[in-house]
């Protein structure tokens, strides 16, 4: 019952607080989300079975509230919801949700916030959501509690995150992840995104990123190189990712190839786009893992954007 209430009220607030009147027109206020689904046929080692995914599908607010000597409040809450088959308590969990400065300086947000290391990759994972999200072989994809993170403002491409995460724990220690990035993710005003991203003692990884991506004539190539420590176990691994995307009229195929020591997965999609915000796909992906059973999935679905 308490679950239940708790998951209306947070409905009712994010409803609220965007149609909510006492807002000045210096602060505009965004209601915005994703809704992802996909009919997926997959097999985990014990043989194949048929469900319904939700990817990642979300919704939420964020604003930006003029203050005086040209600063600006920001902020966002964001949550994951899944529409497929989970309810109650299972069906929402927090995702980027902070508070934050604006200005000349950059910017300083505190809350839950995604790591420098994670932002860097960009639009590098051309599956990302899906089962052949980088996350499912790579450490490293973490959204920081207790976090305050500085964003540079943009100096002729080159700019920079500082993610310091507060342990909040008698005995544990703090972490920081900070990465520095050049280029444009989107490929839109650049033809060309590279990034080098560093974790220090993040959920008791250490982990080194490298990402390079970028078009040649209408191919879009992303590469990725990441070098990951246990700080427990000293325990070190290496691996790599290898994306090629192609987008022709409506379609846009694409091909990826994520390893991890003697971990693999390949994938291979296309999405067709029904509109601005509205786009149809079809993928495969395959993993060949070294200790334990090999899987594959077969998945198509719908996403838009709102």
């Amino acid at each position: 019952m308490t679950t239940t209430k708790s998951l209306a009220t947070c409905i009712a607030s994010v409803f609220a607080i965007a149609t909510y009147s006492g807002f000045s027109q210096a602060e505009p206020v965004q209601l915005y989300g994703k809704v992802d689904v996909s009919l997926q046929s997959s097999d985990e080692g014990e043989g194949r079975f048929t469900e319904l995914k939700s990817n990642s599908s979300r919704f939420g607010v964020k604003g930006d509230y003029a203050l005086d000597n040209g600063l600006s409040l920001v902020y966002k809450l964001e949550w994951q919801v899944d529409v497929s088959d989970e309810s109650n308590e299972k069906n929402i969990k927090s995702r980027n949700q902070y508070v934050g400065i604006k200005g000349n300086f950059g910017e300083v947000r505190l809350g839950r916030h995604d790591t420098a290391l994670k932002v860097s990759q960009g639009k590098t994972d051309l599956f990302n959501d899906y089962e052949a999200d980088v996350k499912h072989l790579w450490q490293g994809e973490n959204r920081a509690n207790d976090s305050i993170s500085y964003l540079t403002p943009n100096f002729s491409g080159f700019g920079a995150q500082l993610t310091y995460i507060i342990a909040d724990a008698k005995d544990a220690d703090d972490a920081y992840s900070v990465g520095v990035h050049y280029g444009d993710a989107a490929l839109k005003q650049r033809n060309f995104y590279t990034a080098l991203a560093f974790d220090s003692e993040v959920k008791g990884y250490d982990v080194v990123r490298a990402t390079v991506q970028f078009k040649v004539a209408d191919f879009i190539v992303n590469t990725m190189y990441q070098h990951q420590e246990e700080v427990a176990t000293k325990v070190e691994k290496d691996g790599y990712l290898v994306g090629l995307a192609y987008p022709w009229q409506n379609f846009t195929f694409k091909t990826q190839y994520q390893v991890m020591e003697d971990d693999n997965g390949a994938s291979l999609g296309v999405d067709y786009k029904l509109g601005k915000n509205t786009k149809v796909y079809a993928w495969y992906s395959s993993f060949d893992f070294d200790l334990t059973e090999d899987t594959n999935y077969l998945a198509v679905g719908v996403s838009h954007q709102f």
